[in-house]
Parts: structure tokens; C-alpha cells; sequence
């Protein structure tokens, strides 16, 4: 499998990514997920967990009833990469799924 690419200096993750935050220090995406309860929370990381599997890129995350809160690095790259772009995107749109 080739490396992934690095994220360019000037990628705008304000206008792609305007829930995300940003950390360039240890250059991880993070964000909190909130759904209506327990339930919908899973279904979201089922549906997450199965695109991870695909993209083989996993996230960081953990769950506490109706909150899910996510980490994305490429550790291997010690960077973002565009694996965490894809994975953060397919993230928010898995959200808008299940709050549906």
C-alpha cells in the first residue's frame, strides 16, 4: 500500500472541516459526536468501524452513552494525512445519517 499524502499547509480545514479541531502540535483532528442516546451513538460507530475496516485507517475514540469523541492522526506519518481528511468527512456524514 503507498504512503499516504501529507495534508498541504494551506488545506482550509475551517471550510472542509468547520467542526473539527485542529491541533498542529501533535497535528491530530479531533471532534465530539453527540447523538440522542446510548443506541444511536453505536450505530454511528458501527457504521464508522465498518468504513475503517475498508480505508484501513482507524480512529482513536471513545464512547460514554450518547457521546462519541474522536482523535485523527496518521501515527505511522506523524502527520495528518489525507486518510484522516477522508476519515473525518465519511465521519460527519455518517452523523448526519444516523441523527437523520
Amino acid at each position: 500500500m503507498p504512503k499516504p499524502k501529507l495534508v498541504t499547509s494551506d488545506f482550509d480545514f475551517e471550510k472542509i472541516l468547520p467542526e473539527w479541531q485542529v491541533d498542529h502540535g501533535t497535528q491530530e483532528l479531533g471532534r465530539v459526536f453527540v447523538f440522542k442516546d446510548f443506541k444511536s451513538a453505536f450505530e454511528f460507530m458501527t457504521l464508522c468501524a465498518n468504513f475503517a475496516e475498508e480505508l484501513d485507517h482507524h480512529p482513536d475514540w471513545s464512547n460514554s452513552w450518547n457521546k462519541v469523541s474522536v482523535r485523527l492522526s496518521t501515527h505511522s506519518m506523524k502527520s495528518l494525512t489525507e486518510l484522516d481528511i477522508t476519515m473525518a468527512c465519511a465521519m460527519d456524514q455518517f452523523a448526519l445519517q444516523v441523527k437523520g
